[in-house]
């Protein structure tokens, strides 16, 4: 594992008693925020998965990287700046890019654009761009989230998108 990638410390397990699978979360390249990304750490130790917490400010290189390291089964991208609508697009392009990355779950989330939530648009946009699902700063983007998660599944997957809008 490359220096610098944080695991999750919860040690929470499914009901089964081992974890569904791994789970990267990360900010984009220009989100130094934090609280959200230990806020979704617990969140989805507590669904069951190991989290490597990349942290904030993340380079896209970096987050491709670590992912082709790490092969997770789910990639989370949350923002609070405002940024996460443009710095989105540029990050899904390079890890969408990477052959063994294409068809890896990729999802973001939180505030997306300075003006506050995202439009009907806007969230195609990002679902056009390669994103799975997207969860707009919306008061129930935490449920949504935690039932996209629980929909899972560690067998093979699709190419197939879905959107979630606000």
């Amino acid at each position: 594992m490359s220096t610098g990638l944080m695991h999750g410390a919860t040690g929470t397990v499914s009901p089964a008693g081992a974890r569904r699978g791994t789970v990267v979360v990360t900010t984009v390249a220009s989100d130094s925020h934090t609280w959200n990304l230990v806020f979704l750490q617990l969140l989805i130790e507590e669904l069951g998965y190991e989290v490597i917490n990349l942290g904030p400010c993340v380079p896209d290189r970096v987050l491709v990287d670590a992912c082709r390291e790490t092969a997770p089964d789910l990639v989370v991208i949350s923002s609070v700046n405002g940024h996460g609508h443009q710095d989105g697009l540029r990050v899904i392009e390079a890890l969408r890019a990477c052959g063994e990355l294409a068809s890896t779950p990729v999802v973001i989330g939180g505030k997306l654009g300075v003006a506050g939530q995202q439009s009907d648009a806007a969230i195609g946009e990002l679902i056009s761009a390669g994103f799975d699902a997207v969860f707009d700063d919306a008061s129930t983007a935490t449920r949504e989230f935690s039932r996209f998660v629980g929909t899972l599944s560690t067998a093979p997957r699709s190419l197939e998108r879905t959107e979630v809008g606000a």
